[in-house]
């Protein structure tokens, strides 16, 4: 058990580390998500192919988990774009209202009513991010895509709650990464015509680049999502759920200290992160006790 959890912690440190490799990586975040995607998805369809995972599914469940590997495209695009023109810390900051996001939309999704403790948490959340903004106003922009990438991480968390119950998570994951890299490439035109420095692309990773890139696609997306899922075998939803909640605790501190005094903040942004964290981090103990 002691081993489950800590693989368990070291599935989330890899996943905290994604906001400090794109402010490490030289290309720009779009050209990042390129490169990520197809190697990504390139990893887990080896990865199906030695498992022994069926990839062949009705046209149905394809457009499914397609359309879903669209919004999560879309949600890399909102967090990385938002840690490279704000902070690594801020920007997991916002993704840090995934879990809340979630507590109040899947209640809506299964028609149920939403509990007054969601309620009461989102507005600790609310306030919490209204004393950044106050003290962060110059990087609202990322601010903002960061908090939009929670929210899309919830959307695609809760359509794949469902998809898993029948369909096998590798290739949930594989074909949601097919879907990523189609969103990228479809915006490549439009983010080249409006967005692109120069009216360039940056499609040639700098050699040290590759290095971040494949932890990116290999650790943090094929081996810790199939790693989590294996543990969920072992380790309860409530005790999983828990630990990713530290997420951006381990990606803060790691960012202060691969980055140096670009990630350390001002005083308001540690108060109101600690504010958010305290409401992410007693939800799943409030609700477990009061349900």
């Amino acid at each position: 058990m002691l081993r489950d959890y800590l693989k368990l912690h070291f599935v989330v440190f890899l996943w905290g580390t994604t906001a400090v490799m794109a402010k490490l990586i030289t290309i720009p975040a779009t050209e990042m998500l390129f490169h990520r995607t197809w190697m990504a998805a390139a990893g887990l369809f080896v990865l199906a192919l030695i498992s022994g995972t069926v990839l062949k599914y009705t046209w149905k469940d394809l457009l499914s988990m397609l359309g879903i590997g669209l919004i999560v495209g879309l949600h890399w695009v909102a967090f990385f774009v938002g840690g490279q023109i704000s902070t690594a810390s801020l920007s997991l900051v916002g993704f840090a209202t995934c879990s809340l996001w979630a507590a109040l939309l899947e209640p809506l999704v299964n028609r149920q009513p939403v509990r007054a403790l969601e309620v009461f948490l989102g507005l600790v959340v609310m306030a919490g991010l209204y004393i950044i903004f106050r003290s962060e106003f110059h990087f609202m922009t990322g601010f903002l895509l960061s908090i939009l990438s929670g929210l899309l991480a919830a959307v695609f968390g809760i359509m794949n709650s469902k998809l898993v119950k029948r369909i096998s998570s590798v290739a949930i994951a594989f074909y949601e990464m097919v879907g990523a890299f189609v969103f990228v490439v479809l915006m490549l035109p439009l983010y080249q015509a409006y967005y692109a420095e120069g009216g360039e692309l940056q499609m040639i990773p700098a050699p040290t680049d590759w290095i971040y890139l494949l932890i990116l696609s290999l650790l943090c997306s094929v081996f810790a999502f199939t790693m989590s899922v294996d543990l969920m075998k072992r380790l309860s939803v409530f005790t999983v759920q828990l630990t990713l909640n530290l997420e951006p605790v381990y990606g803060i501190i790691l960012a202060v200290i691969l980055l140096g005094e670009g990630s350390v903040m001002g005083t308001s942004f540690y108060v109101g992160t600690s504010l958010i964290l305290v409401a992410v981090l007693l939800y799943p103990w409030l609700k477990k006790r009061l349900t």
